[in-house]
């Protein structure tokens, strides 16, 4: 059985000591996902067992199917378990269509990015929101002001759609300069770093 543990120095969230990634869940051939995909019956017994050997911190991403896997993950979970039994982290900043704003970090995008992950996941809030990419770090996409970026993620904290926040992919330099605007401004921080 796998032993809760604290998720970084400051934070009182406790997940379970591994995590189970998902984007191999979803819709066979939808976005870039391929026919290595689980559909909903083909995941649901790899789920159970993580369960069974006390894993429940779950990660995805809006990305991942475009959509499919944070259906799959939500439908999976309000299934098998009780909503206050389980951790769900979920991502935001890929581009998820072709539109303009479809993707990034701008405050658009965010705030459009958290409501439409929480209708697709099931779910009334999001415990874990990661950006997928630092706000300048997405090639190809619009690079939004580190503060219209933070600001939304601290919007959408107090508004109690999400309840923590965590970043992914970057330098270290990135997610300090990050973790000290966001202190500079009594915005919400980040939690964790996963890379």
């Amino acid at each position: 059985m796998l032993n809760p543990v604290q998720l970084g120095s400051k934070s009182g969230l406790r997940v379970s000591e591994l995590c189970l990634g998902t984007m191999n869940f979803g819709e066979p051939g939808r976005g870039h996902q391929g026919d290595w995909t689980l559909g909903i019956d083909d995941a649901r017994p790899i789920f159970k067992a993580a369960l069974d050997h006390g894993l429940f911190y779950f990660d995805c991403a809006d990305t991942y199917g475009i959509g499919a896997c944070e259906r799959v993950v939500g439908a999976l979970l309000k299934e098998l378990v009780g909503r206050d039994e389980y951790v769900l982290a979920t991502k935001v900043s890929m581009p998820m269509g072709r539109g303009a704003n479809q993707g990034g970090l701008s405050r658009k995008h965010i705030l459009e990015g958290v409501d439409a992950s929480l209708a697709r996941l099931g779910h009334d809030y999001i415990d874990q929101l990661v950006i997928h990419r630092h706000p300048h770090g997405i090639p190809g996409q619009v690079q939004a002001p580190i503060e219209e970026s933070l600001e939304a993620l601290h919007d959408v904290v107090k508004a109690g759609k999400v309840l923590y926040l965590g970043a992914s992919s970057m330098f270290a330099w990135q997610f300090a300069e990050l973790q000290m605007t966001a202190e500079a401004n009594g915005w919400t921080k980040f939690i964790s770093m996963q890379n």
